[in-house]
């Protein structure tokens, strides 16, 4: 899987998911910070990438946009920066794998995780 991180959360979160051998990038490397989310989603459906956001604007651009892709992770988590957290999260992305591949929002937040397949 390849994703992109938004500037919402910590670069830090590159080398956590690349540990788990997927491909990661962070939103400064490739985009301008205070860019639109729209200019972040068509970024991420033209190189094929899943979104890892903390922002839940994109449900409601995912829903607007009545589109299969690209697939979004909403973390609803306070504290990104505990292992315990980055754990869960990596598990959760990981059994929600072949959804985000063909089209998923994925809501993950300290109890629970929601998945929704795209358009929604």
């Amino acid at each position: 899987m390849r994703l992109l991180v938004d500037m919402n959360l910590s670069p830090d979160w590159i080398p956590v998911l690349e540990a788990w051998g997927w491909e990661a990038i962070h939103w400064i490397d490739v985009g301008a910070p205070n860019a639109p989310d729209t200019e972040l989603l068509a970024h991420a459906r033209d190189k094929d990438r899943i979104v890892l956001t903390q922002d839940l604007d994109f449900a409601q651009l995912l829903f607007a946009a009545r589109e299969t892709g690209p697939s979004v992770v909403i973390l609803r988590i306070a504290d990104e920066f505990d292992s315990a957290v980055r754990l869960h999260v990596c598990e959760m992305i990981r059994l929600a794998a072949e959804d985000l591949t063909n089209g998923a929002l994925l809501t993950i937040s300290a109890s629970r995780a929601r998945l929704r397949k795209l358009p929604i």
